[in-house]
C-alpha cells in the first residue's frame, strides 16, 4: 500500500537535493565583498537626503483591508441579481443569510472602532 507513495517520495527527495545544491553552490561560488555602499539602505539608487517620514498608523491598513473585504463581498450581489429568477426562493434565502452574516461582521467592526481614523 505504501508503494504508491514511492514516486511522491522520490519527487520530494529530488526537490530537496536540488534546492540544497543550488543554495550550497550560491554560498560557495558567490562573490563575498561586502562594502559600506553594499550594506547601505537601498533607495532606488538615490542617496537619502532626509530622515524617513512618519509611519502610517496600523489603522490605515486595517481600514483599507476592511474596505477590500466588504467590497469584494458586495460584488457577489451582481451575479446573484442576474440569476435571481433562476435561483428562486432558495437563492433569496441564501442571499438573505449572506446579508445577515455580512451585517453582523460590519456591526462588529463598527462597534470595535475599526472604521475610526483617529484613536
Amino acid at each position: 500500500m505504501l508503494g504508491q507513495y514511492g514516486p511522491l517520495a522520490l519527487y520530494v527527495v529530488v526537490a530537496v537535493v536540488i534546492a540544497a545544491s543550488v543554495l550550497g553552490a550560491s554560498r560557495l561560488l558567490g562573490p563575498r565583498a561586502p562594502s559600506a555602499q553594499k550594506l547601505a539602505t537601498y533607495e532606488c539608487g538615490i542617496t537619502p537626503e532626509t530622515a524617513v517620514g512618519p509611519r502610517f498608523s496600523v489603522k490605515f491598513y486595517l481600514v483599507a483591508m476592511l474596505f477590500m473585504i466588504f467590497d469584494v463581498e458586495a460584488v457577489s450581489f451582481y451575479p446573484w441579481a442576474i440569476l435571481l429568477r433562476h435561483l428562486g426562493l432558495f437563492g433569496l434565502s441564501e442571499m438573505a443569510l449572506f446579508v445577515v452574516v455580512l451585517a453582523v461582521g460590519y456591526a462588529y467592526v463598527w462597534k470595535r472602532g475599526g472604521f475610526q481614523w483617529q484613536e
